[in-house]
């Protein structure tokens, strides 16, 4: 059985990348994606690192991606920036596919 893969989306407060996490999980489940998606304040990474396969970071975020990068980098989990447009669109079917890519890399 495909193990189910577990995302982290990332934003000031956790509200938006909340809407976002929402919409993927619906996309995921609606196409039979076996992806978790979660969000979570830019506070709130560390504890997760070692139970995730991805962390994608809000737009706003980009300049700390090396940051987020440094502190994933012992757990071997990738970290994206959302794109721009993705994340004011807050679409999560756009999400899943980001997700995706990068697992297929």
């Amino acid at each position: 059985m495909e193990e189910r893969k577990k995302v982290l989306l990332i934003c000031g407060a956790g509200m938006s990348s909340g809407i976002i996490s929402k919409n993927a999980k619906k996309y995921a489940k609606k196409e039979d994606i076996k992806i978790d998606f979660e969000a979570r304040s830019n506070s709130e990474v560390s504890p997760y690192l070692s139970s995730i396969d991805l962390l994608m970071i809000g737009p706003h975020y980009a300049l700390e991606l090396e940051k987020f990068k440094k502190m994933a980098e012992p757990y071997n989990v990738p970290v994206i920036t959302i794109p721009r447009k993705t994340y004011a669109m807050m679409d999560g079917e756009a999400i899943v596919k980001i997700a995706l890519e990068n697992f297929n890399k």
